[in-house]
């Protein structure tokens, strides 16, 4: 474990073995649908996207935003598209890969923007979930692990841009981030 953190609460083979679960239950869901365009959110996704799409038996597409409302954190509430997608989706299905929905703001924007550009289905899948802490009235369709209150780094999920390489997750101490 990182000294930097607390606990480690999803270990590297917790990660591997949901991830080839989700794996099975969205090429089910897509089975008899048009494969969809994976979009992987940036920069905290990439971990993720990279274990699950191996165990998609599906013909898909992928394609990335980076979208930023958090400054250190907290939720700024300020949604900004930094990099959009790199093509039309209009009539497609979207499956957004997340590292965490956390107030669910972010993704609640994200959806907006990909119906407007005319998605014709999008579904979610999420490595974490937090629902004590939404803001807004959303959920994923597909969730790795439901998780507790607390601020946690590694596989991709970062405090100003560290931590991200960790092969698991963990609960960074208190007393760097307060």
């Amino acid at each position: 474990m990182h000294k930097d953190l607390k606990k480690i609460i999803v270990s590297h083979e917790q990660i591997d073995e949901r991830s080839k679960e989700l794996g099975k239950e969205l090429t089910e869901y897509y089975k008899d649908k048009k494969a969809p365009i994976v979009v992987a959110l940036l920069k905290g996704s990439v971990p993720f996207l990279a274990k699950l799409i191996p165990h998609l038996e599906l013909n898909i597409e992928i394609d990335f935003m980076d979208v930023k409302s958090y400054e250190g954190t907290e939720s700024s509430g300020d949604v900004r598209i930094l990099k959009d997608l790199d093509q039309s989706i209009k009539d497609d299905n979207i499956l957004i890969v997340e590292d965490i929905i956390d107030t669910g703001r972010t993704l609640c924007e994200v959806k907006k923007l990909l119906y407007n550009k005319g998605a014709n289905d999008i579904r979610v899948v999420s490595l974490l979930d937090k629902p004590s802490r939404r803001q807004v009235d959303i959920k994923a369709d597909f969730i790795g692990f439901e998780i507790e209150n607390e601020f946690v780094v590694g596989f991709g999920l970062d405090f100003n841009e560290k931590y991200r390489q960790l092969g698991y997750v963990g609960v960074l101490k208190d007393e760097l981030y307060q």
